[in-house]
């Protein structure tokens, strides 16, 4: 988790979210969530957070979206990170789906150093 946090601060990605889904899903423990400013950062951020999870973790992602560049789906196990351009991460709002309603509770925001 800290690799996956720590490659989409150094790629420049903003505004990350990570949501703890322990207990509330079978399908990851976690999620992360942040924006890159256009279609090509979106991009570039999946592109080196797959390959640093390889490199580093030995984990081989499944990678949904890259082509277009709006949204990409990584699925590292036990972690999913959804990388959106603005316009498309606010139109499906995804924090709101799986936050409950009203609270913070469950979500972090990765802070900027």
């Amino acid at each position: 988790m800290a690799l996956v946090l720590k490659s989409v601060d150094d790629d420049k990605a903003e505004d990350i979210v990570e949501i703890d889904l322990r207990g509330r899903s079978d399908v990851a423990d976690y999620m992360v969530i942040c924006s890159g400013r256009s279609s090509r950062q979106v991009a570039a951020i999946s592109e080196k957070l797959a390959d640093r999870l390889k490199q580093e973790m030995r984990i081989s992602v499944r990678m949904e979206g890259k082509e277009t560049g709006d949204w990409v789906l990584i699925d590292a196990g036990d972690v999913i990170v959804h990388v959106f351009r603005p316009e498309v991460r606010e139109f499906y709002q995804l924090e709101k789906m799986w936050l409950p309603v009203g609270s913070g509770a469950g979500a972090t925001r990765a802070a900027k150093a």
